[in-house]
């Protein structure tokens, strides 16, 4: 079997920033999985105190509720970064609203997800960030994150004496009350939770697949691009140049040929 080389280059794609709102979020992911299993479903501890005097269950909604508005404000930050950030990490790249976006959903469905053969190898369908369908994905699970705390909020708003809970009194009565916003609520978990196991098994597919450092990417920052594809983007980002001021827009509106 004949051997295949590619020079590849080491890229810098994910910002501190974004490596460090990733990985808050696992941790908040993990915390919040739990301690809601545990608020849904408590166990019966047989201990030698009175109850008055052991107040595990208040802590584990303290936990709860802490890592909630650790994730909230995560969230915040993640949406101010998406102005802020490099082109990897802004927010175009999250709503499908060129041809070029929804060509990509398409083709990371066929190859990704039925595991068609990719027989055109087009180095322009490999995305140096996020691909447009997983881009799309994080917009979608970000709109259920706040389906998820409208929800949450809701359930403490009649014991809760902070603003925030009451301003969201009004969806538990919408719902059909407690148990049907509780319902929701827990539903909203299990699409996080299935969304992660979808994720983590891309991501490695990809690692798998294009060898292009897709997971240690998160930790590291770098991914490893096909050389010819940088030389290739160089070359359409001078050539938009060269246009524009042939053409004399004003706008200055050059696309970025990495995203």
């Amino acid at each position: 079997m004949k051997t295949v080389t590619y020079n590849y280059k080491r890229v810098y794609v994910w910002e501190l920033a974004v490596r460090f709102f990733h990985w808050l979020t696992v941790l908040s992911l993990i915390v919040l999985v739990i301690t809601g299993f545990i608020i849904a479903n408590p166990p019966a501890l047989n201990i030698n105190v009175e109850a008055t005097n052991s107040f595990w269950f208040g802590y584990v909604r303290l936990i709860h509720f802490a890592f909630a508005y650790i994730l909230i404000a995560n969230l915040l930050f993640r949406i101010y970064w998406a102005f802020a950030g490099n082109q990897f990490a802004n927010w175009r790249n999250f709503i499908p609203y060129t041809k070029k976006h929804w060509k990509n959903i398409f083709y990371v469905l066929r190859v990704d997800i039925f595991l068609q053969k990719d027989k055109a190898h087009k180095l322009e369908n490999i995305s140096i960030g996020h691909n447009a369908l997983a881009a799309f994905s994080y917009l979608i699970m970000t709109l259920f994150f706040l389906l998820q705390v409208v929800t949450g909020l809701a359930l403490i708003a009649d014991t809760s004496a902070w603003w925030l809970p009451k301003m969201f009194h009004w969806i538990v009565p919408l719902l059909g009350g407690d148990t049907a916003t509780r319902y929701v609520h827990h539903l909203f978990t299990w699409f996080f939770m299935a969304f992660v196991v979808i994720h983590v098994y891309l991501v490695l597919f990809h690692d798998y697949i294009e060898a292009r450092g897709e997971a240690s990417a998160m930790l590291s920052g770098f991914k490893f691009v096909r050389a010819e594809r940088i030389k290739q983007n160089i070359n359409n980002f001078v050539e938009k140049v060269k246009n524009q001021m042939n053409k004399g827009d004003e706008k200055g509106n050059i696309e970025n040929v990495d995203e």
